[in-house]
């Protein structure tokens, strides 16, 4: 019988009665009360209670014991009460020593049971149990010395295990780290990055960011292997270039011009990389590209959406004669496409960097020049359409960033380094650009005539400022107006471009939606069933999630790196071109670092003049670069 200032735990909480009626009144630490049954407490002493609860328990903590001697007496002895257990080791029975006791009954480790009758542990369990609290005790005060050497910034060679928690934080690979926690810091994976530098266990060489969107850290693992015999048409005499960037090693289109004599006319080819003539949907080497979505190209090297042996089978120029997918655009003099044709080819590419390009241009006389001035020619003339059309043109500074990340070899130790270069305009570089998207153009009316479900890139017209301004500062103005491209199985207008009908054919090596486009020529080719409208918008939604995710990881590693080059550079002085200016607020953009900043600004300035700024911070956790305007 349970009596009023008796003492009873209530979900394991101490608890006072203060009343009985048809229920027990009781009051918790904190001065809370609660009418409960008499079975949902247990009782602990019977009172009268001479204190409160909340200094009882208090009390009891304090009091010494010996649970392992009572243990001792009762292990071979039946079951006893609470009140037996608190005198056997506490020596009495009061408030306090049978609050204690039943503190040491809930431990579980010296007994077992309920307050009417609790029984001794057998003696392999209690060693069982006291090896596992050792353990624990000696890893929980590891783990304060730990963070308390963390704290100072002093960690000890085999600290990393506690470590792992916020490296995984700052993969990605968790949302939570209580190493974090434990030091009262953020649970984010800037915050873990920041404190991996701290202490020394990361270099800033380390780029967490593809991990964090979930970038695989290979190629490609499926191989095509070589194309499979087939007919193809022989275009090996005519001359074909395939220009890009000097750092690129994976060339997928060439390109190829016959001027027609008499009409003013001419038939641009486009050589594409011919990787579906081995590739079917739905295959494993389709599927890891379309979970891949695009080839990641970080500074530190390239992850291929195909895999890394294919190129020497696929890429153009690689070998001597290449397999390709050649779109033969028959151009009218004023430059409209007026045929397009799609076959299998073998091509002889000559490779040639923008540089390279550009210099033969300038050139006179040559065979080559005289075939990159016609491509130039109509390039012009596609871009002169467009622009009568109201294509927007954005032009904002490049830059290309190469890193050599530290090692060994040869029992030489290197050090990192990172170099940003700017990226110059050149005439090469704008006449592929025409003539890929040229290629685009012609594809996605090709697949409307076929009635071939597409891959169609689409973009909403966008509202336009009605007088643009110019340079740097009016690309900024045009781009803050465009709005997001679509992709579609069906075709529509893409402002942007100032096109009706547009898609992307000339990247298979690089991007799916590409790779899906020739999937679906070679299916039509071939006479082969195409895929229908729903699985082209079912991969196309797949593959452009995956390619997005590769291109923000693309995005957050540069600007990883940019932080890292600039980290030894604090009170360096850069120029800037003022893109926007709002009060004492501006949008800045550094072409030599090809980066945007915002920056609190004083003076009279004009969008597009150019102010000197200093770098105030580079944080390499947040890739954040924070300037100032340069005192004069």
């Amino acid at each position: 019988m349970i009596r009023e200032k008796s003492l009873v735990a209530y979900k394991g909480r101490p608890a006072l009665v203060c009343a009985v009626d048809d229920k027990l009144h009781i009051e918790l630490p904190g001065a809370q009360t609660l009418r409960v049954r008499e079975k949902d407490v247990e009782l602990i002493h019977g009172g009268p209670l001479g204190m409160g609860v909340e200094a009882l328990a208090s009390l009891a903590l304090s009091l010494r014991g010996d649970p392992r001697g009572a243990w001792e007496l009762l292990e071979e002895e039946g079951g006893v009460t609470l009140k037996e257990a608190a005198e056997l080791i506490y020596g009495e029975y009061s408030p306090q020593s049978a609050w204690a006791a039943y503190g040491v009954l809930k431990e579980g480790l010296y007994f077992s049971g309920t307050v009417t009758e609790l029984h001794a542990r057998k003696a392999e369990d209690l060693a069982r149990d006291e090896e596992k609290r050792t353990e624990k005790e000696k890893e929980s005060a590891e783990r304060d010395a730990f963070l308390m050497r963390a704290k100072e910034g002093k960690p000890d060679p085999g600290d990393s295990r506690f470590l792992q928690d916020v490296e995984a934080l700052a993969y990605g690979k968790s949302e939570k780290s209580r190493t974090l926690k434990d030091m009262g810091k953020s649970e984010s994976p800037q915050e873990a990055h920041r404190l991996l530098l701290s202490l020394g266990i990361w270099s800033p060489y380390v780029n967490p960011h593809p991990s964090r969107f979930g970038a695989e850290f290979s190629s490609a693992s499926q191989s095509l292997g070589p194309p499979p015999e087939e007919a193809r048409r022989d275009l090996r005499d005519l001359a074909s270039y395939a220009i890009d960037n000097e750092w690129s090693d994976d060339p997928d289109d060439a390109l190829s011009v016959e001027v027609l004599p008499g009409s003013g006319g001419e038939i641009l080819y486009v050589h594409v990389a011919d990787p579906a003539a081995a590739l079917l949907p739905g295959s494993p080497a389709d599927n890891e590209a379309r979970d891949r979505g695009a080839t990641l190209y970080l500074p530190e090297g390239s992850r291929r959406m195909l895999a890394e042996n294919d190129l020497a089978f696929y890429a153009l120029g690689l070998a001597e004669v290449s397999p390709a997918l050649s779109f033969k655009l028959t151009l009218a003099p004023d430059g409209t496409i007026t045929e397009t044709d799609i076959f299998p080819s073998l091509v002889r590419v000559t490779r040639l960097s923008y540089g390279q390009a550009d210099t033969l241009l300038e050139a006179a006389g040559a065979d080559q020049s005289a075939a990159l001035s016609a491509l130039e020619a109509l390039a012009l003339r596609n871009l002169a359409r467009r622009i009568e059309a109201g294509a927007a043109l954005i032009e904002m500074p490049e830059t290309h960033i190469s890193v050599n990340l530290p090692g060994e070899a040869e029992g030489k130790v290197s050090e990192g380094r990172v170099s940003i270069s700017p990226i110059g305009p050149s005439r090469s570089a704008d006449m592929v650009r025409e003539c890929m998207l040229l290629a685009g153009e012609a594809a996605a009316r090709w697949a409307m005539r076929q009635r071939l479900p597409f891959p169609f890139v689409s973009q909403e017209t966008a509202d336009m400022p009605r007088d643009p301004l110019p340079g740097m500062a009016g690309s900024y103005q045009i781009r803050r107006c465009m709005r997001p491209r679509l992709l579609s199985a069906k075709p529509g207008i893409h402002g942007g471009l100032a096109l009706e009908a547009y898609t992307q054919v000339t990247s298979p090596l690089r991007r799916y939606t590409d790779l899906l486009a020739h999937e679906q020529i070679r299916a039509f080719l071939a006479g082969r069933k195409p895929l229908g409208e729903d699985e082209i918008l079912m991969r196309l939604a797949a593959g452009d999630a995956a390619a997005q995710a590769a291109h923000h990881a693309e995005r957050a590693s540069r600007a990883h790196w940019t932080a890292v080059y600039m980290a030894d550079k604090k009170g360096s002085v850069w120029d800037a071109v003022l893109l926007e200016k709002k009060g004492s607020r501006a949008a800045a953009a550094v072409p030599a670092l090809g980066i945007e900043t915002q920056l609190v600004i004083g003076g009279d300035w004009k969008p597009n003049d150019i102010v000197q700024v200093v770098l105030a911070t580079a944080d390499i956790p947040s890739g954040e670069l924070v300037f100032a305007e340069a005192s004069h």
